[in-house]
């Protein structure tokens, strides 16, 4: 199985399609214009227009007052427990599903700190900065989904984790000292692992960019690389044999877990 996401592909869930369906079909029904629906919920009509093409998601608050208005009796308003799903973009919904499933899982990122050790101020500037902006709720709902993600860390059975770090991770624009003492905490615990490559031992297979292997219960192995506008996540052999053998030779490279944390904590002395 290969499952590739483009950013033009899969920009719109069914749940948002349907739900803004809906919420047209309704408001047409009952002779009111979007106008008069964004008016009542304060959003732009060509806003209303988007969530009703599924461009957008349809927002529990504007579900909720098209609902009252168009007297759907609460038909409107269940969308909401179905659209609280899309809790993370379209690109990178299967891999958060079988993430929930690992047992074991290796992580190299080149740019970012890995949503699993990422602290809540860390992720609220990322995903605030995103382009194009994101409404408030969405923003909100991610920052949550993304701290609901590391539970898998306090799971029993314990998940064996191996994170690798490439240096500029620790030098990037929203990485604070709670953020690095959050590194050095998570890396006290007996199943994870972190790891830094510094620059001076970067080779060029280590710029390439960011990629995730793990397996589940039931021994499948999946990779998963992430670039600019495309999202691979797939169970092929050649492809996990390959982002296998990359990340063995990363992980050469990289400082032990103990050299690591002295890494980390010279770094954060310095911020």
């Amino acid at each position: 199985m290969s499952v590739q996401y483009n950013s033009n592909s899969h920009a719109s869930p069914p749940t948002w399609r349907y739900g803004g369906n809906q919420m047209k079909r309704w408001r047409n029904k009952s002779g009111i214009s979007r106008e008069e629906l964004g008016e009542a919920a304060n959003y732009a009509p060509d806003t209303i227009k988007a969530m009703e093409q599924g461009v957008r998601m349809p927002t529990p608050r504007v579900l909720d007052v098209a609902d009252e208005l168009c007297h759907a009796e609460g038909l409107l308003s269940a969308a909401k427990d179905y659209l609280r799903l899309e809790k993370f973009p379209a690109r990178a919904q299967d891999f958060m599903a079988y993430e929930r499933q690992a047992i074991s899982l290796w992580w190299y990122e080149v740019t970012l700190i890995p949503g699993l050790l990422q602290t809540q101020a860390y992720a609220q500037k990322l995903i605030s900065n995103h382009f194009p902006p994101l409404e408030e709720e969405t923003t909100e709902e991610r920052i949550a989904a993304r701290m609901e993600r590391q539970e898998l860390l306090d799971r029993k059975p314990l998940v064996a984790c191996s994170f690798i770090v490439y240096e500029a991770v620790l030098h990037g624009p929203h990485v604070d000292s709670e953020q690095m003492l959050r590194l050095l905490e998570m890396g006290q615990r007996p199943h994870i692992s972190i790891q830094v490559l510094p620059y001076a031992r970067a080779t060029s297979t280590a710029l390439i960019g960011p990629m995730v292997l793990l397996e589940t219960g039931d021994r499948e192995r999946f990779a998963y690389s992430t670039g600019q506008s495309v999202s691979q996540l797939t169970l092929e052999p050649e492809v996990v044999s390959s982002h296998t053998e990359r990340l063995s030779m990363i992980r050469m490279e990289a400082l032990g877990t103990e050299e690591s944390a002295r890494f980390i904590e010279q770094t954060a002395e310095k911020l």
